[in-house]
């Protein structure tokens, strides 16, 4: 589960834009709206690889669908895992002796 977020969407909104329109340094706006100069630097970095402006980040999109390139590989590794367990289970099943019921 992700971390929550502390800044609200609007004031990272209002953030940026502010950065990419005005051309004001990021280290005023951050200061003039009380946020962290890193956190608005990050984030002006990634609306800029959104909007395709920066070429050495990855857009929001492209992360997106990274992290669940990645996760699918341990999500088939388990699906394997328990694949085996049930066919060895079931081949038990069909090596068992069966026996009648007396009567």
């Amino acid at each position: 589960m992700a971390a929550p977020r502390k800044y609200p969407d609007e004031l990272r909104e209002r953030a940026i834009r502010e950065v990419r329109a005005t051309g004001r340094p990021v280290a005023h706006v951050a200061k003039d709206l009380g946020i962290h100069p890193e956190a608005l630097r990050g984030w002006v970095r990634q609306a800029e690889a959104d909007s395709d402006d920066r070429d050495d980040r990855l857009t929001t999109a492209e992360r997106d669908e990274l992290k669940q390139l990645r996760k699918e590989p341990s999500e088939l590794k388990r699906a394997n895992e328990i694949l085996k367990a049930a066919s060895v289970f079931f081949a038990q099943e069909i090596d068992r002796p069966r026996t009648r019921p007396s009567k």
